[in-house]
């Protein structure tokens, strides 16, 4: 395959970005897209050039850390992550443009890499559970309904790509925050900060400058691992919840 990339360049948050094009031929179609990339980068590096700068981890749709807007798409035209989109995908000739997730709680690093690191954040302010030190106990003491557990798992599934907030038109984060506070407070081990998680997660979302949510739903057709829109109901009910027993 024959392909025109036309691929974001930026040096860091400071200065100005623009788009550069590329060429690039003998694509394999069962290449992922990630691995198109890297056949980039080495005919830049032959050719005395600065690689593209783009992230990337376990290559395995885990870690959700080759986050790509391709052709207007968060991951590209397949509902899975960049790293397991493959080259098939498109056809020869095609022009592809590539650009890093925008959204301003996501300072652009350099290139395609941006600095997701208020994910992090918004996991702290809330994302644990209490435990008692000493003997872990059995895993059947703590019996959990199944509809509960099915759930949790549902929205455990979150990989933190950031997906949902550059395909949201508002840049919102509430699907990527719901899908944190739900897994927890559902199952009983997360029972004792089940309010305080929702109220500081919600509030640490805010302070980082995501958008408010109008649930479009483009987030959740885009998120590679399917965490449903009603996540998003599902923690408001909890946000609500958490709001009316602390004014009481």
């Amino acid at each position: 395959m024959k392909l025109t990339l036309r691929v974001w360049r930026q040096q860091n948050a400071e200065t100005p970005g623009a788009m550069a094009t590329y060429e690039v031929d003998g694509i394999s179609e069962d290449m992922s897209f990630l691995e198109m990339l890297d056949t980039l980068n080495e005919e830049l590096i032959l050719a005395g050039d600065e690689p593209v700068a783009f992230d990337h981890d376990c290559r395995e749709g885990i870690c959700g850390a080759c986050s790509l807007v391709i052709n207007g798409d968060a991951h590209g035209p397949e509902r899975t992550t960049t790293c397991q989109l493959h080259m098939r995908s498109f056809d020869d000739g095609d022009t592809i443009d590539i650009e890093p997730w925008r959204a301003s709680a996501f300072p652009v690093v350099k290139d395609l890499v941006v600095d997701r690191s208020s994910f992090d954040r918004i996991i702290q302010s809330g994302g644990y559970i209490s435990a008692p030190t000493g003997t872990a106990p059995d895993a059947h003491a703590t019996p959990v309904p199944k509809p509960d557990a099915e759930l949790a798992f549902e929205n455990a599934e979150c990989i933190g790509c950031g997906a949902c907030v550059a395909a949201c038109p508002n840049g919102s984060a509430m699907l990527f925050t719901a899908a944190k506070v739900n897994h927890l407070n559902v199952l009983p081990q997360g029972a004792p900060e089940r309010e305080t998680r929702v109220l500081d997660m919600v509030a640490q979302m805010d302070e980082e400058g995501f958008g408010g949510c109008t649930l479009t739903g483009e987030c959740a057709t885009a998120c590679p691992k399917g965490i449903p829109l009603p996540s998003i109901a599902a923690m408001n009910k909890e946000w609500l919840r958490a709001t009316r027993k602390v004014r009481r």
